[in-house]
């Protein structure tokens, strides 16, 4: 489901921005104080070759309005995915966060904004349950929608 789910989720993103100034891309590393992720899905500008790092090994965090992370299997992926990456995502300043958690209850999809970089913390967090429409409040992806034609129906329900 993790694959399916990012793709269906980027595409998705794709159509919202529409060819505008703005890009949703996968398999691209994200680089902020020398650490680098590799989120399932992220947007940043379309033009991003002012935003490459000086090395070239990936995109400034800075450049980045938002970073969706759907759960990889594992204890290790969840945790990862929950906690630490969470952590790093508000202390780089990236404006929100959506997780797409398939081992939380039945499926939840979580919002995070408004980050606080010095604590590394997001202060504005909206979790729904798969089934249930979420709405990106800032930025690029304004407005649009994460519901089960991403995600799915809830999961054993």
């Amino acid at each position: 489901m993790h694959g399916q789910i990012a793709n269906r989720l980027r595409r998705a993103v794709d159509r919202h921005l529409d060819e505008g100034e703005w890009a949703a891309y996968q398999d691209i590393n994200v680089v902020h104080d020398r650490k680098v992720w590799i989120p399932d899905c992220f947007i940043a500008p379309e033009d991003s070759k002012a935003h490459v790092t000086d090395d070239g090994i990936g995109i400034k965090a800075s450049a980045v309005h938002l970073i969706v992370e759907v759960l990889s299997p594992g204890h290790d992926g969840t945790e990862r995915d929950r906690e630490p990456k969470h952590r790093a995502y508000a202390g780089a300043g990236i404006p929100v966060y959506v997780l797409i958690d398939d081992y939380d209850g039945h499926g939840t999809v979580t919002v995070l904004a408004a980050p606080r970089p010095d604590e590394a913390v997001y202060t504005d967090v909206h979790r729904v349950a798969y089934g249930i429409d979420v709405i990106i409040p800032e930025g690029p992806a304004k407005g649009f929608v994460i519901g089960e034609a991403i995600t799915g129906p809830a999961r054993g329900a």
